[in-house]
């Protein structure tokens, strides 16, 4: 065995290399986990939430971290998520829905809400046939949905020069009365459309407690000769969604736009599209399940800063079953935190700990077989100079040869030597120690009597014995 593994330092080496390794171990399952979140258009309400959320997070020093990438489109950011780019992203899924995107959160919907005055006879969305809709779009896909939904109805698009020439007061268009024309416009545009009759209705897509669906509402009640305004109604919603499954079936709850009596005065079903935030499936389920919890955890401060998280939910689910398996799938990870069945520490690592303890066990009966083999060894070598000083005892004692005892005098400090080099490496007991000095002690003393005495053994055992003469002489 090397010399240097004989040492103590050695020893101490090991062990504060040991306890680095796991020092190093435990700093890197404890760093906390960056993830990147793609997020887009810049400057929505989405991005302002997703930023508050990273930053909420950073702040409290959380075992997860966001990496915010803003992009100019929801298109760009669902595809940032399908290519790679991103762990994250805030998807709009009937713009453009990743393949593999799994849901964490609803961010919040957004709702096609329908207007009109309520002389206008516009009750239902297929109320619309022959009439003009001017939109208040807030996004490019917001048209492309409105035009699903006027094909669900078998309700056309009017030609494009319909749609700007004025209606008679009765609101009917030159087109087929299947037709609906849909007028792009801005909000502080909607009340003046109405009082001139260029439209019918207005519609605008957002969440029903914003102000942009707010402002739209309030404008057709201007124009309103009653000063009041009608929410068309989409009762077909869950319909719908089952042939346009990227869109969301929701429901305006009643007194949503207030007022005195309410607006609207009962609950209105409709339909329109939800921000989520989707994870890519591979994301583990633990990281899933943390990033879900502290966005809700996180609410209450991110609502002081982004109003919106306060329309924040658990995406509809029955079962877990069927969460990962609906037309949008939820994450399993997510699954787990609204099932309240997040694993503990012990279960997650369960498999782990069991070899770990196992193998522990074994390594550790490994290092005390060694630990004993070490010890056997040097004990060996102890008991092999103790055997061989003992031996130059009795051989000293027999001899009268002047050459063989200053022989054997060389060998006891040869002894000495090696005896003293192996303390210094090693750790000997006090007992041991002190049998080696004892033996070497008598060694030298029988060789220096045998040197000056030069007397055969039987004369000098027999002066001994002299010296103790019996008690009873």
């Amino acid at each position: 065995m090397p010399a240097f593994l004989h040492k103590r330092e050695s020893f101490f080496l090991l062990v504060a290399l040991a306890l680095g390794a796991v020092a190093g171990v435990v700093l890197y399952l404890s760093r906390p986990t960056t993830l990147r979140v793609a997020v887009g258009p810049r400057d929505r309400v989405e991005t302002h939430l997703i930023q508050a959320y990273a930053d909420a997070l950073a702040r409290a020093r959380e075992d997860i971290r966001l990496e915010v990438v803003s992009y100019d489109d929801v298109r760009d950011s669902a595809a940032a998520l399908q290519s790679g780019r991103a762990d994250l992203a805030v998807v709009r899924p009937d713009v453009r829905l990743p393949e593999n995107g799994l849901t964490l959160a609803v961010l919040h919907d957004e709702a096609l809400i329908v207007a009109a005055p309520p002389d206008s006879g516009i009750q239902t969305f297929s109320d619309l046939a022959g009439k003009r809709l001017g939109l208040v779009a807030h996004h490019g896909a917001d048209q492309p949905l409105v035009t699903s939904l006027l094909a669900y109805y078998a309700l056309t698009p009017a030609p494009a020069g319909s749609a700007p020439a004025p209606a008679d007061p009765a609101g009917a268009l030159p087109a087929a009365a299947g037709s609906v024309a849909v007028v792009p416009m801005r909000a502080s545009e909607v009340a003046a459309a109405l009082a001139e009759h260029r439209i019918d209705a207005a519609a605008v897509i957002a969440a029903p407690s914003s102000k942009p669906a707010g402002r739209v509402v309030q404008a057709v009640e201007a124009a309103s000769a009653s000063h009041g305004a009608t929410i068309v109604a989409i009762p077909d919603g869950e319909a719908i969604v089952q042939r346009l499954p990227e869109l969301q079936a929701v429901t305006i709850a009643a007194g949503t736009f207030g007022g005195r009596p309410k607006r609207p005065d009962d609950e209105v079903k409709t339909v329109g599209a939800s921000y989520r935030l989707m994870a890519r499936a591979s994301l583990s389920r633990d990281t899933a399940a943390s990033v879900t919890q502290h966005l809700f955890e996180l609410r209450s401060r991110l609502a002081a800063m982004v109003p919106t998280a306060n329309l924040m939910k658990a995406p509809d689910f029955d079962s877990a079953a069927e969460a990962t398996s609906a037309r949008l799938p939820i994450h399993p990870g997510a699954v787990d935190y609204y099932e309240r069945e997040q694993q503990t520490f012990l279960q997650r690592y369960e498999d782990w700990v069991y070899l770990v303890a196992f193998f522990g066990g074994g390594l550790g009966s490994a290092v005390a077989w060694l630990g004993q083999r070490f010890a056997r060894e040097q004990r060996a070598r102890i008991d092999a100079v103790l055997d061989r000083l003992l031996a130059i005892l009795i051989e000293a004692r027999a001899t009268q040869d002047p050459a063989a005892l200053e022989a054997l005098a060389v060998e006891i400090d040869g002894l000495v030597i090696d005896v003293v080099r192996h303390a210094r490496a090693n750790d000997t007991d006090a007992r041991t120690m002190s049998a080696l000095i004892l033996a070497v002690d008598a060694a030298r003393a029988a060789v220096a009597d045998c040197r000056r005495d030069g007397a055969p053994v039987r004369e000098r055992a027999g002066r001994v014995l002299s010296w103790h003469p019996a008690s009873g002489a």
